[in-house]
């Protein structure tokens, strides 16, 4: 009995959905998007309030994302690519990016391997001429206000940290007020989008517990 590699058989099962499901068939990347939105936050549920079980499954339906997007690219007539090219592809950067592990740097904290990861980053960026350019304008606003702010760090033009957050008048002056909260959150090395999530779920378990007096 030949050994059967589970990866390959999920990429050859969503091959034969592609081909044979009549849905699955007229779904293009812009359909997608949707559901890939929706399978990564269920796997972002899973790592902070699921089960090992929970996460197992989410991780799964998001790399059927993954398989079905290089489904639907196989098929492209003027520049397929498949599965296999964007593994392919990953590893080579993965690779570049990790050269005190598969080369002879060295790098001996957390921090000297964001130096070795910035430093091929850059190299393969080098026709972008904004330290704007890559941000996905698509993340929620507040993890987008965060990465912001980072690549605004980077030039001198981050905003004040020791904002006035106290009773905005307007929306503009609220958005003054997140902004320099975000940017307080930076400084602190907090995660602002989770800290949100993490008090959205105790404001979800005050109207359970509110619901069921």
């Amino acid at each position: 009995m030949t050994d059967v590699d589970p990866l390959r058989a999920a990429a050859d099962t969503m091959r034969a959905v592609r081909e044979r499901c009549v849905w699955s068939q007229q779904i293009t990347h812009r359909d997608l998007v949707p559901y890939l939105i929706e399978e990564s936050h269920e796997v972002i549920d899973a790592v902070e309030s699921g089960s090992r079980g929970d996460l197992r499954e989410e991780l799964g339906d998001l790399l059927w994302q993954v398989l079905f997007h290089s489904a639907i690219a196989a098929q492209d007539p003027d520049d397929p690519f498949d599965i296999d090219d964007v593994a392919e592809t990953l590893t080579e950067k993965m690779v570049r990016r990790h050269p005190h592990v598969f080369g002879d740097a060295v790098a001996r904290t957390p921090e000297e391997v964001l130096v070795h990861w910035n430093a091929a980053k850059a190299a393969e960026k080098r026709t972008r001429t904004s330290v704007l350019d890559g941000v996905p304008r698509g993340m929620p606003a507040l993890a987008l206000a965060q990465k912001l702010v980072g690549r605004a760090a980077s030039v001198g033009a981050a905003p004040d940290a020791e904002g006035d957050a106290a009773s905005p008048a307007s929306e503009a002056e609220l958005g003054d007020a997140l902004l320099a909260l975000v940017a307080q959150a930076r400084e602190n090395g907090w995660d602002a989008e989770r800290a949100l999530r993490e008090r959205l779920r105790g404001l979800e378990e005050d109207v359970r517990t509110a619901e069921s007096r």
